[in-house]
């Protein structure tokens, strides 16, 4: 591959990511309009599973051994399903789309305190420095929201997704770092398909209306979320630190919410905006370190 070529995708692969990734919360309130969060998941996890298995079958990559199968499934548990799960149960209880990126976003915190025991990387001062910014334009964000009732479930639910995204990220690259990425997927999806397939059976109705903002939002999800932005992801993860990787979370809340207030008018104040400049911010310090190196 030509060296120009790379180091151009190099530069866009954050910022495609980042918008990619922000369209996951706006596809999944769309979607929830036709089926409840676990049922929505399980229907798209398993199209998922379909076309993961035409792309491996054409491909036919190396295929994984009993660890690599356990690892693997371990991951997408984490990454896609406590999740997506927990997203998608909060955006069903009253958080709005725009707002339900924001606990996820504290994501960097927990992965360079973790990144410093688990994987050996060294967080810097500066780095410790954006990490701290980019808190506190979190907490500039969700400034006078309601936190109880229904809503406080939702971010609950947004809370079990934070946990799950860093240490499915961690998880990630400590273990299916070497895994080829049409093989490990694979086995991921099937994973998290068998799990919300459970999770549903046990917990929802299993109503479906099947509707076309239903079907047009689960196909988005499909084909650019579940392929185009995890494949990115992972991608990410093996040419990254981290601690680097992790940082793009804190701008996904503001492109997300951005989307929010075109998309469904979800308002923007001054405050919460100020808080989206300090994540930018935050961002800059905590990926200074990479790109010097």
């Amino acid at each position: 591959m030509d060296k120009s070529y790379e180091e151009t995708a190099a530069r866009l692969a954050p910022a495609i990511f980042v918008v990619l990734w922000s369209t996951g919360f706006i596809g999944t309130k769309y979607a929830l309009s036709g089926a409840e969060p676990l049922t929505y998941l399980a229907i798209r996890m398993a199209f998922v599973v379909v076309v993961m298995a035409v792309i491996a079958a054409i491909a036919r990559p190396k295929w994984l051994d009993r660890a690599e199968i356990f690892h693997s499934a371990v991951a997408g548990i984490l990454v896609h399903g406590f999740y997506l799960g927990g997203t998608a149960v909060a955006i069903a209880h009253s958080v709005p789309a725009g707002l339900s990126a924001l606990i996820p976003g504290l994501q960097p915190i927990l992965t360079s305190t973790i990144a410093n025991r688990w994987l050996g990387e060294r967080v810097t001062p500066l780095q410790w420095g954006g990490l701290l910014l980019g808190l506190a334009g979190v907490v500039l964000i969700l400034h006078n929201r309601p936190m109880t009732g229904d809503a406080g479930w939702g971010w609950f639910a947004s809370g079990v997704s934070l946990i799950s995204i860093t240490l499915g990220t961690l998880y990630q690259r400590r273990y299916c770092n070497r895994i080829d990425w049409r093989a490990g997927n694979l086995v991921q999806f099937i994973a998290v398909t068998i799990f919300f397939g459970v999770g549903a059976f046990l917990f929802e109705t299993n109503v479906v209306h099947w509707t076309t903002e239903f079907v047009l939002a689960v196909a988005w999800l499909v084909v650019a979320l579940s392929i185009g932005s995890i494949g990115l992801l992972y991608w990410l993860i093996r040419h990254h630190a981290a601690t680097s990787v992790a940082s793009l979370f804190y701008l996904v809340p503001a492109v997300t919410a951005l989307m929010a207030y075109v998309l469904f008018n979800e308002r923007l104040d001054p405050v919460a905006l100020s808080g989206m400049a300090a994540c930018a911010a935050a961002v800059l310090l905590v990926n200074r370190r990479a790109k010097g190196r």
